[in-house]
């Protein structure tokens, strides 16, 4: 499933979010559980997530195919390199600590491309690196699916969550957020 997005309203939405006091920074907390000095934000909207990583000192490069959302990202953080590009076509020819796909980036990858999607994120793993995700569940793309792509990626699940706050994940859950490290 692809999405046309507004970059500006959905910056507007988070935005909102914080005003109200809510944590908007679930994410960038669970990443640095990991300790990473290097992030890759696959799928990275308007920087939120990125954004926040890198103002708690990580190195961080961003990447989204869709110029309204890298518009708002770019504008907000000049610092950080963002590129315009399908995951499924990228190759930085560099490696991270952690790749990160935070918002349901599964769910808007073109029908029959999961795989791939799963392959690109595994090729900017550093040696030891993470790839993070997070998802909800009951949405054209399963549990079962996510650990079979990873699996031809060369992935092995390390952790599954409900949550960024680290909840148990379980087989009512309908948000899941995991773990996969390379097979070494």
């Amino acid at each position: 499933m692809t999405k046309n997005w507004d970059g500006q309203e959905y910056q507007q939405r988070f935005e909102a979010l914080a005003a109200s006091g809510a944590s908007v920074h679930g994410e960038a907390e669970f990443v640095m559980r990991y300790n990473p000095t290097s992030v890759l934000d696959a799928g990275c909207g308007t920087g939120r997530v990125g954004i926040e990583l890198a103002a708690r000192g990580l190195t961080v490069v961003g990447v989204d195919p869709d110029s309204s959302m890298l518009a708002i990202a770019r504008t907000l953080a000049q610092h950080i390199d963002w590129y315009e590009e399908s995951m499924l076509e990228l190759d930085l020819q560099q490696t991270f600590d952690v790749v990160l796909m935070a918002g349901n980036v599964v769910l808007f990858t073109p029908p029959g491309t999961t795989a791939s999607l799963f392959a690109a994120c595994a090729r900017h793993l550093a040696i030891g690196g993470v790839l993070i995700n997070g998802f909800q569940l009951g949405r054209g793309y399963s549990a079962e699916q996510q650990d079979a792509d990873c699996q031809a990626a060369g992935l092995q699940l390390q952790e599954q969550y409900s949550t960024w706050q680290a909840d148990p994940f379980e087989e009512s859950s309908d948000y899941r957020v995991t773990v996969h490290a390379g097979v070494v």
